[in-house]
């Protein structure tokens, strides 16, 4: 599957330091950065997110968290950024038909 094809992904690196992905509507359509963020605030992001400005510029946009499901108690990763038309919420699942484990979909649930 080549990346450029689909939109509302996330891709860790191999060595989950980083990421690249999409998030695409028909209102706005960005590629975004990620670097992982060590702190030792408990509600700080696992990742800082990043894109270009219109004019080329790194912008930071957002923040990715690991988060702990109250049912199951598994692990998921959650996700906010601004995109300049208001707040975007999602979570991270599965990649559908794909085994590639870091290959992540965006769920929207705003």
């Amino acid at each position: 599957m080549n990346r450029n094809d689909i939109s509302n992904f996330i891709e860790f690196d191999g060595d989950q330091m980083g990421l690249t992905g999409n998030i695409a509507s028909i209102s706005y359509d960005v590629d975004i950065l990620g670097q992982r963020f060590v702190s030792d605030n408990p509600k700080a992001p696992q990742f800082r997110l990043y894109a270009k400005s219109p004019r080329g510029r790194t912008v930071e946009i957002g923040g990715l968290w690991l988060k702990e499901s109250q049912s199951t108690g598994g692990q998921y990763y959650q996700m906010t950024i601004t995109t300049g038309y208001g707040k975007f919420h999602a979570n991270l699942g599965r990649f559908p038909g794909q085994s590639d484990t870091n290959l992540m979909a965006v769920i929207p649930w705003d």
